[in-house]
């Protein structure tokens, strides 16, 4: 969790926004946090080779929240807050046609377990 992104097969430009205001920010922690972006992507890339994972929008976001004097205790309301017009809009798109909405998956693992008789 917080590498890589469903949609951006490269870096989230989002997050680059984010380091972006980070850096104008300057300080101690923006180059912790770049450094640890650096390291985790070059291990990510060792691991997963063939996979561009980078880090997704949240981890920039918390050190500029950080930054702004945001109390840690409300960066998840913050994220949840920002979140709500898209999840009315997953609700309401949804309301106009009962049919539940599910992910385009297709499960590969392996074959359900067989029951075990009893008796």
């Amino acid at each position: 969790m917080g590498f890589g992104h469903p949609v951006y097969r490269t870096e989230d430009p989002r997050s680059r926004l984010l380091k972006g205001i980070a850096r104008s920010f300057g300080g101690d922690l923006v180059d912790f946090a770049v450094r640890v972006e650096e390291s985790a992507e070059a291990v990510l890339a060792e691991l997963k080779p063939g996979r561009d994972l980078h880090i997704n929008v949240e981890f920039f976001a918390g050190v500029v929240m950080e930054l702004c004097g945001l109390p840690r205790e409300m960066f998840t309301p913050t994220f949840a807050a920002a979140r709500v017009v898209g999840w009315s809009a997953n609700i309401l798109e949804q309301a106009e046609d009962s049919k539940i909405i599910r992910p385009a998956a297709r499960y590969v693992g392996p074959a359900p377990a067989r029951p075990v008789p009893v008796g």
